[in-house]
């Protein structure tokens, strides 16, 4: 069975003047504003960069989470947060830096580490990317 999420976005006007939102089914964003200054500048709302680094750090963290499962291991905490960098010139998505924290009792360094390198190359959302992916992580 294969798993469908639905989100949409809305656009009036020009790239620089217009303005957006974006909305997800389950209501989490419900006409979410998005535009030109949101994006590339300091404008109040969201953007298409900020919303990829908050899916790939909840996808990485539950990745993460299932590697310490199936290895034995319980997370008392993952917090992670993910870098996006958009080059405007190239008009691409060029990193998605992730910076993982987690506090799991009785791992070894080395297994956790082998366990975040895991998750980096296999959540989906790593999969989707065509895209350099870096990871720090660290054990609290």
């Amino acid at each position: 069975m294969q798993i469908k999420r639905k989100a949409s976005a809305h656009w009036e006007g020009t790239g620089k003047e217009g303005k957006g939102t974006v909305s997800t089914a389950s209501t989490v964003l419900n006409q979410t504003q998005y535009s030109f200054n949101t994006r590339f500048a300091d404008g109040v709302g969201t953007n298409p960069e900020e919303l990829v680094g908050a899916a790939h750090a909840g996808c990485f963290s539950m990745k993460l989470a299932f590697n310490l499962q199936e290895a034995g291991f319980t997370a008392d905490s993952i917090d992670t947060d993910c870098t996006i960098t958009l080059d405007p010139g190239t008009g691409s998505i060029s990193e998605s830096h992730l910076v993982v924290k987690a506090s799991v009792p009785g791992i070894e360094p080395e297994k956790f580490q082998s366990l975040v390198d895991d998750a980096e190359a296999n959540c989906p959302i790593s999969k989707l990317f065509n895209t350099k992916i870096t990871v720090e992580a660290s054990l609290a």
